[in-house]
């Protein structure tokens, strides 16, 4: 399926990982949003559980190894194109997961990342959706 003016939604999973008050942050590589910051993620390949497409996107991306703890939010990722054409349309499921090991190293699929203090994400170049996202889990985040 393509990304880019798809026929039908496409489902992305994308992975919250706290440790010590920071959350990890990735720079896009590709569009939509190439360039800014968000939190690992990507599609879910068809046969693949959400919480395999987690422990996979997060793996490929940050080569950090995670376990699923629970669903935070659903957002949907919706662009139109200058003429007012649907240019993308993902519906992108995030979780809270836990650190379990690896050292992080950036992939091809990200530009970079980098733990960030919650408080300072919103400092960052954010999609569109991952700004919204701290807006409305914001006090959640700040308990963990």
């Amino acid at each position: 399926m393509k990304r880019e003016y798809p026929s039908q939604p496409i489902v992305g999973v994308g992975a919250v990982i706290l440790q010590e008050g920071k959350i990890l942050l990735a720079k896009r590589g590709s569009e939509p949003g190439k360039g800014k910051w968000s939190i690992p993620g990507g599609l879910v390949e068809l046969g693949e559980t959400v919480a395999k497409a987690v422990v996979r996107e997060v793996k490929e991306e940050t080569n950090l190894d995670v376990e699923v703890l629970r669903l935070i939010d659903a957002v949907d990722n919706i662009i139109r194109d200058p003429n007012r054409k649907l240019q993308y349309h993902f519906v992108i499921l995030d979780y809270f997961t836990k650190l379990k090991g690896g050292t992080l190293q950036s992939s091809s699929d990200v530009l970079d990342t980098r733990w960030v203090r919650i408080e300072e994400a919103e400092d960052y170049d954010l999609t569109n959706n991952f700004r919204d996202f701290l807006k409305r889990n914001k006090n959640e985040l700040a308990k963990l």
